[in-house]
């Protein structure tokens, strides 16, 4: 007998069958799209009464010591989640946070664990660790990412800071654990993995979208002019065709994958770069048009909750599916396929093709 939480997800996927593929784009004049989403849509916060099986489940939550990633770990153990394992770049912040978050919930068993996404041997390390010391994994919040004001690059692999955390260690790390979330899958009901995105992926202007090689035309700046408020859009862009892709060849009912977009939260800490009178003009902004953490960090929990295979390879602004960026339906095809081959390259020590050979396809089963 389906349980309440999975009769939920039933009435959202006969509800809401329509992917994100298969909508229509999103307008080329966004202000309207943006008032609406930030003045006149209210999220609503989780409750034990929407999402009553919580208990019991273990959750990963990235980037949770602070801001959004710290929020939704909060409601989730709120909820009466059993166990969540932190993904922390900082020890000593990651703990720091979790004497904070036990306060949610005195009975969960909460573990910090490292995971720097500016190093592969970090995220290789952390899924090992997943894979030899969970028994089980219900949900993954890929929240970890950056906004740089000024350009560097990682000195292990040559890439772009942004580029290299918020689109290549979020890729790699998403692969990697697919197989161990289906191995790790409990009482028939698919984990999901929700990637945190953003609708700045829609408004980015891609300038060097023609270059060939695309990826390494990130990483000089004689190729590609720095832009930190495009390079940022630009980087959840790629991602965002990456995961639709990804998501054509994992069988949902292994994994669900899906993407969520906070929408502009204030309090996040991702600007905390900004000074100056470009601080003080940001924070205006964002305390105008802002949402509070509480509300943004909802969506992550609605994504990993509230949806289930109808959401599979989606975006989700709102808490509903959503189009993807414009580019998928413009140069979409000759995008993804290019991304898809140079990303999967860039990973080939680490047998990611084998690992999504093994997760096969929807329509391979």
């Amino acid at each position: 007998m389906p349980s309440r939480q999975e009769s939920v997800n039933d009435q959202a996927a006969d509800a809401q069958l329509v992917s994100s593929k298969d909508m229509a784009p999103l307008p080329e004049n966004f202000g309207p799209v943006f008032f609406q989403n930030q003045f006149r849509t209210k999220i609503e916060l989780p409750t034990k009464e929407k999402y009553p099986d919580v208990n019991g489940k273990c959750a990963i939550v990235t980037g949770s010591n602070t801001g959004l990633g710290f929020e939704s770990a909060r409601q989730l153990l709120s909820l009466g989640l059993s166990h969540l394992v932190m993904g922390v770049r900082s020890l000593e912040r990651g703990n720091a946070a979790a004497t904070e978050l036990r306060a949610a919930n005195f009975s969960a068993k909460i573990e910090v664990w490292q995971l720097d996404m500016e190093t592969y041997e970090s995220i290789q390390a952390f899924v090992r660790k997943c894979q030899d010391n969970l028994s089980r994994i219900d949900m993954v919040i890929l929240n970890a990412g950056l906004s740089p004001l000024k350009f560097a690059t990682i000195p292990a692999t040559g890439h772009e800071r942004t580029i290299q955390v918020n689109h290549l260690s979020t890729v790699l790390l998403t692969i990697l654990l697919l197989p161990v979330l289906k191995s790790k899958s409990k009482g028939g009901n698919p984990p999901r993995l929700t990637l945190v995105n953003s609708v700045m992926s829609h408004l980015c202007k891609f300038p060097n979208k023609s270059e060939r090689p695309i990826l390494p035309s990130f990483d000089d700046t004689a190729v590609t002019p720095w832009n930190a408020q495009e390079r940022y859009g630009v980087s959840k862009l790629l991602c965002q065709l990456f995961v639709v892709k990804l998501a054509e060849n994992v069988d949902p009912e292994d994994v669900i994958v899906n993407m969520v977009d906070p929408g502009l939260t204030k309090g996040t800490g991702l600007s905390r770069d900004v000074t100056g009178a470009t601080a003080v003009a940001a924070k205006i902004f964002f305390s105008v048009a802002g949402r509070p953490v509480n509300r943004g960090a909802a969506t992550y929990v609605d994504a990993a909750l509230g949806h289930g295979k109808e959401s599979h390879g989606c975006f989700l602004m709102n808490c509903k599916i959503a189009p993807l960026a414009c580019w998928f339906y413009t140069d979409g095809k000759v995008l993804t396929d290019l991304i898809w081959t140079e990303t999967l390259q860039e990973f080939n020590f680490a047998g990611v093709e084998q690992i999504m050979a093994s997760m096969g396809s929807p329509e391979g089963k």
